[in-house]
């Protein structure tokens, strides 16, 4: 498959992605779970069903989204090095299934709080505490999964250094972002009392590689063309 093409389904599916995501962490997710809050939680979840569907079908596009990324990527990257564009794509992989895995938990809150399955077994106050515990397992999840989608970035990040079809800094940004990710991840157990977030300092390089991607990727089709003319040309 032409690079052109694998850039363009990367650049895409990342577009998607970038809507989704925000609107499922940054907007869903705040407005209904309260902190310290069982109850109100489940009230909120309760009252907006059609919102907290729409959450977790905004998630299950994103991990979706991740997979035709890592295969994409790949397929970009390999001509740079194929054991290390593999081995990338392998730890988006286990981020995705990490992800995909961890969302069950918003299933199981679905269950809890929209059926009768567990009501009529379960006092509110057990129930609301259950989708909580829940919650936190979908959160906690995630979040160990971002210390493999880092390392994938890092990789990623190298190998656009290396390639010649794509800028060096772009490559440079992504190993920012990767390293952002990372410290994010783990902040909570080298940065206990830092009220820092340093993903929202170094987002931009996946903001940018999409942008690429979309915007460039077109030009990697001349580069094939040429590369395909030299091959024919010392074939005669």
């Amino acid at each position: 498959m032409p690079l052109a093409t694998v850039a363009l389904i990367a650049g895409s599916s990342l577009l998607i992605m970038v809507m989704a995501a925000p609107f499922a962490e940054l907007f869903v997710f705040p407005k209904l779970v309260v902190a310290q809050n069982p109850a109100q939680t489940a009230k909120n979840i309760i009252a907006n069903q059609p919102l907290f569907v729409a959450g977790i079908g905004a998630y299950l596009i994103t991990f979706i989204g991740d997979l035709i990324v890592t295969w994409a990527l790949y397929l970009l990257l390999k001509p740079v090095h194929e054991n290390l564009s593999l081995l990338a794509a392998w730890f988006r992989l286990i981020f995705a299934v990490i992800a995909l895995v961890a969302l069950l938990n918003l299933l199981t809150v679905f269950r809890l709080l929209m059926t009768t399955d567990y009501s009529a077994v379960l006092e509110p106050k057990q129930l609301h505490t259950q989708a909580t515990l829940c919650l936190n397992a979908f959160r906690s999840g995630f979040h160990f999964g971002i210390i493999f989608f880092a390392i994938h970035l890092v990789l990623v990040g190298y190998l656009v250094i290396k390639a010649s079809y794509i800028p060096n800094s772009v490559g440079i940004l992504l190993i920012i972002t990767g390293l952002g990710y990372v410290l994010t991840s783990l902040k909570p157990y080298l940065f206990p009392t830092t009220n820092l977030n340093f993903v929202q300092y170094t987002y931009y390089g996946e903001l940018i590689f999409m942008g690429w991607l979309l915007i460039k990727g077109s030009r990697l089709r001349a580069v094939d063309n040429q590369n395909l003319l030299k091959n024919e040309v010392s074939s005669i």
